[in-house]
């Protein structure tokens, strides 16, 4: 087995990269942050399992994981096998589209038995070009790759009203082979500008590279996701949009990054210094002053080459980057939740419902501007329209169960009679969350909460923080948390306070009431 099982999301990714892409195991490795020892293991398990790219309809995660990773595994012996003939590889490999992979593979067919499999006749070759070479030389391809970043220094953006200050972000893409330049101000260096900025870049080369190669790995890789933070699922979602391989700038290697590196001090003497005595109140006002500046940039002969960016655009790059697809990416920020007791997730304050069998599982939630789309290992379970409203529910009832008895632990009735044991004030309360929401089940969050209260402060400090919170009409979890916390339930009520202690009000339905 692998070194560390990855999530079926990144060998998935594995499976596209090599039997669609192509690539190589160490460019798969360092797209999905992992080792190439564990590239070439999931690699090696398709092939035996007989599984390509596209996967066959009907093969779900489940299915895929049972294949990949039987319960079984045999061994073999090992066969003297014969040694390539280095020097020859070398100087061929310097000729015009030759790749390592057609070179194995004319070397299999010379020694069937007794070749070695591609990962160690490559791991070989590169043990043997690295006692030639000490520095590889950096050649970009046509169409190619495109590097992407941040420039550290920002645009001077001030606040119409107030005259504050702050710095808008530049971004920046390059293309290898032609340094075709684009740049774009953002408000900020967050994942939505970043996406933006590459979807902006492709229509801008009009065309999408092979790779993309982000030096800013902070934002491209690790910024948003708490749960994946060596792959962003939105990044990997936009660049399977276009077609695209992100391959982050490996550490301590220059000069993967010196062509961006060499924009971004472009960008800064060009667009920066030449903007540095403008007053801008709005980023639209930024890119209005860097489009003129951007053009004249690509239009700009070379100092020690014949030509311009853009001449060698349209002759070099332009012809082999991919076809835009036909609509652009929308933008889908991911995230992990599991499921409540009251077959619920919270998605940026606002509640959605999942089928009840889900309580307890851990689901994903897709969120785009106009929905949220929830699924369980991979597959869809629901779409919903997203809703702004915080605090708010948007409940299907077809995901509500028929009793609550066959699925959680935790009823009204057991809430309410937890609720009497601890006093008639919180009693009062988890009967008027549950009476205040729609349905009583939307109320456990809050009543589990006031539970919580009662472990950390204790029985009596929440009797009395209930009470001064049904006492100004404040019916939530917030508000008796809030009161413990600033010590409020320790001070006396007021004299209309008093009116809150509802022990025989006729309203007050009682535990009984549930069962």
């Amino acid at each position: 087995m692998p070194v560390s099982r990855l999530p079926m999301r990144k060998i998935k990714e594995v499976l596209r990269l090599r039997f669609e892409k192509d690539l190589s195991f160490a460019e798969i490795a360092r797209s999905i942050s992992a080792s190439s020892s564990t590239v070439q293991d999931y690699i090696g398990r398709a092939k035996a399992a007989g599984v390509g790219w596209p996967l066959p309809d009907g093969l779900d995660e489940a299915s895929l994981e049972s294949r990949l990773f039987p319960s079984a595994t045999g061994s073999g012996s090992q066969k003297d096998l014969t040694l390539p003939d280095f020097g020859f590889l070398h100087r061929e490999m310097r000729r015009k589209h030759v790749t390592l992979q057609l070179l194995w593979q004319e070397y299999k067919e010379a020694h069937p038995d007794d070749g070695y499999q591609y990962s160690q006749f490559c791991k070989l070759y590169r043990q043997y070009t690295g006692t030639l070479d000490v520095v590889m030389r950096q050649e970009h391809r046509a169409g190619e790759k495109a590097f992407v970043d941040f420039s550290g220094d920002g645009i001077p953006l001030a606040d119409p009203k107030t005259g504050e200050v702050r710095e808008a972000a530049l971004f920046l893409a390059v293309l290898g082979a032609s340094s075709y330049t684009y740049a774009e101000a953002f408000e900020s260096e967050e994942l939505p500008c970043w996406i933006t900025g590459h979807v902006h870049a492709f229509e801008h080369f009009q065309g999408v590279p092979a790779i993309t190669v982000p030096d800013n790995t902070r934002t491209a890789i690790t910024h948003p996701c708490r749960y994946e933070p060596e792959v962003n699922p939105t990044y990997l979602e936009m660049a399977r949009h276009y077609g695209t391989v992100v391959i982050p700038a490996r550490v301590r290697k220059p000069k993967d990054k010196a062509l961006v590196e060499g924009g971004v001090l472009i960008a800064q003497r060009w667009i920066i210094a030449r903007l540095r005595n403008h007053n801008f109140f709005s980023v639209p006002d930024i890119n209005e002053a860097i489009s003129p500046l951007l053009e004249e940039l690509n239009a700009k002969p070379f100092q020690k080459l014949d030509g311009t960016r853009r001449e060698l655009w349209e002759t070099i790059d332009r012809p082999d980057l991919k076809p835009l697809p036909p609509a652009r990416y929308e933008f889908a920020a991911w995230s992990k939740h599991r499921v409540n007791i009251d077959y619920h997730i919270e998605v940026e304050r606002h509640y959605y419902s999942v089928p009840h069998q889900l309580i307890h599982k851990e689901v994903e939630a897709r969120t785009t501007a106009a929905t949220v789309e929830i699924l369980f290992k991979g597959s869809r379970v629901w779409t919903h329209a997203r809703g702004l409203m915080p605090g708010r529910y948007t409940t299907v009832k077809e995901h509500m169960p028929k009793s609550h008895q066959e699925y959680a632990e935790w009823t009204p009735s057991r809430l309410a009679e937890w609720a009497a044991t601890i006093g008639p004030n919180t009693a009062a309360m988890v009967q008027k969350i549950m009476e205040s929401r729609p349905h009583p089940e939307h109320g456990f969050r809050s009543c589990l909460g006031i539970m919580r209260l009662g472990k950390k402060f204790g029985p009596e400090r929440v009797e009395a923080a209930c009470a001064r919170s049904y006492a100004i009409g404040s019916y939530s979890y917030k508000s008796v948390e809030s009161i413990l916390k600033k010590g409020l339930d320790r001070q006396p009520l007021k004299a209309s306070g008093q009116l809150s202690l509802v022990i025989d009000h006729e309203n007050v339905r009682g535990p009984n009431y549930y069962h």
